[in-house]
């Protein structure tokens, strides 16, 4: 039963989004774009944590809502930066996962997705790109 509410969970969280993000420029026209720039900047400065393998991914998730997430909080840099530390795969760990700004389409498909369709301050879920599983911090956005 766990295991379903968390899949199930992931499907919805994921559906709303989508869904969320099409009503919303719909709705909006252009005032949308005005409104929170999602999507429609040239470049994001991110943080970011790269595992090879889903279960060391969650597991560096998990610390991050025990932390801050569970209670509605946002993930301090320095705090991600050392869970970065700890879990992240990527050359990047040894910098806090830091990738600085990066333009649109340098990024693969995924993590560009999610990279510049997360608000600035907001860590993302973990996602599977070609490269492995990613959690993502956004730190910045600019055209």
């Amino acid at each position: 039963m766990g295991k379903d509410a968390k899949s199930g969970g992931k499907g919805k969280g994921k559906q709303a989004s989508g869904s969320d993000d099409a009503a919303a420029s719909k709705g909006k026209g252009k005032s949308g774009k005005a409104a929170d720039g999602l999507g429609t900047c040239t470049y994001v400065k991110a943080r970011h944590v790269l595992c090879e393998k889903q279960g060391k991914i969650n597991e560096a998730y998990k610390k991050l809502q025990d932390g801050w997430l569970s209670n509605g909080d946002k993930v301090p840099p320095a705090e991600f930066a050392k869970i970065a530390a700890e879990y992240s795969e990527c050359p990047s760990g040894k910098k806090g996962g830091d990738l600085g700004w990066f333009p649109r389409g340098k990024m693969a498909g995924p993590f560009q997705d999610v990279a510049f369709n997360t608000p600035v301050g907001v860590t993302s879920a973990p996602f599977k790109s070609t490269h492995g599983y990613h959690i993502i911090l956004s730190e910045g956005r600019k055209n």
